[in-house]
């Protein structure tokens, strides 16, 4: 594999970094804001962006720099089911076993957060694929009226935020402190990303040319789960031909190579 003929301590280029790994850009510094007043003010959070522009690895960012002590983190990302099926995921997240019946549900929610001595904190990743009833059921849940000490954070694509302009959900949007969209970075961001990703597997940001960088760019769009993809595709073929360096000409065969020019 490319680690042994690099030197490398690990796969720079992982869809899952460690935590450490993740780069906390100008996107990152501005939505974290956004969120940290959510988690001391607010009720509803919402993230959208496309597929693979990072918004994982801010729910990550955010979620460990939160204090274990101070907040519960319930995390659902698998969110394509029913309504029903959906409230249950909920309370085996809160660690019990599901009821028979909606209202049972609703009632097994409320009860668990509210004898939970800490705010508990709801976070629907893949939240454009939640179907509409169960986005009303979440709003329930978070203002019903019977203190209950939990917040709400969507992330999803763009066809969230159409769902959620829908007159149904108007309460919902109503409910939503602060709105987070990601955006590809910039050719310099994605130049630092590049680098950063390299030192932290302990390999010479000079591996990759700073044209090759450039191209990866252009490729990618700047959406870093493309520029994982590319560079992590350069690094085998340059591999596979005992090379030490990754210039411009590489980076264009090697998506020739793997038909995304």
């Amino acid at each position: 594999m490319f680690l042994n003929h690099f030197n490398m301590t690990g796969h720079p280029f992982t869809e899952n970094p460690p935590i450490e790994w993740i780069l906390n850009d100008e996107r990152f510094d501005q939505a974290m804001a956004r969120l940290n007043f959510f988690q001391e003010q607010g009720d509803i959070a919402l993230i959208i962006g496309q597929t693979g522009i990072g918004k994982s690895s801010l729910i990550r960012l955010f979620t460990n720099s939160i204090p274990k002590n101070r907040c519960r983190i319930v995390y659902l990302h698998l969110t394509n089911m029913t309504p029903g099926a959906f409230l249950r995921s909920i309370v085996t997240q809160l660690g019990e076993s599901p009821r028979f019946g909606k209202d049972r549900l609703f009632l097994q929610i409320m009860e668990r957060i509210q004898k939970h001595e800490t705010e508990t904190i709801i976070i629907i990743d893949e939240a454009h694929l939640v179907p509409s009833q169960s986005l009303t059921d979440l709003r329930l849940l978070v203002s019903s009226g019977k203190n209950l000490s939990c917040k709400l954070i969507l992330s999803g694509q763009e066809p969230l935020a159409y769902a959620l302009n829908r007159s149904v959900h108007a309460d919902l949007m109503h409910r939503i402190c602060v709105r987070c969209r990601l955006h590809p970075i910039t050719k310099s961001q994605t130049i630092a990303y590049i680098d950063h990703r390299l030192r932290c597997a302990q390999a010479s940001d000079k591996l990759f040319e700073p044209e090759a960088k450039t191209v990866i760019h252009d490729y990618s769009g700047g959406v870093p789960r493309q520029i994982n993809n590319i560079a992590t595709a350069c690094l085998i073929n340059a591999a596979s031909r005992n090379l030490l360096r990754i210039d411009e000409q590489l980076v264009n065969e090697t998506m020739s190579e793997f038909k995304l020019s």
